[in-house]
């Protein structure tokens, strides 16, 4: 999957996420996706801006865990996904992915 790929399937995702008043920066292998839910209508890009949660992981690894290939929590605890600032805006990503 591509970094334009990927961007295309959250934004379709976001599109009907409520707002939760925050951000998410996801940093992968490929680059960088930004997804904005700090207001009414959800936004997604590419840009490298700071966010309230920022995970880093690969795109093999995001793609396993939408599909149910690996377990979220297992693949924070081997460092298959690192998590730094809000924990719970972060939790919010899979609900979104799937």
């Amino acid at each position: 999957m591509t970094l334009e790929e990927l961007t295309a399937v959250v934004t379709k995702s976001a599109a009907n996420a409520p707002s939760i008043g925050k951000t998410i920066k996801l940093e992968l292998d490929l680059g960088v996706v930004f997804i904005d839910l700090s207001t009414d209508q959800a936004s997604v890009s590419n840009e490298d801006k700071d966010a309230d949660a920022t995970i880093t992981t690969t795109v093999d690894t995001l793609q396993k865990l939408t599909t149910g290939d690996i377990n979220p929590m297992m693949a924070v605890m081997t460092g298959k996904i690192k998590i730094k600032g809000d924990m719970g805006a972060a939790m919010k990503l899979q609900s979104l992915l799937s």
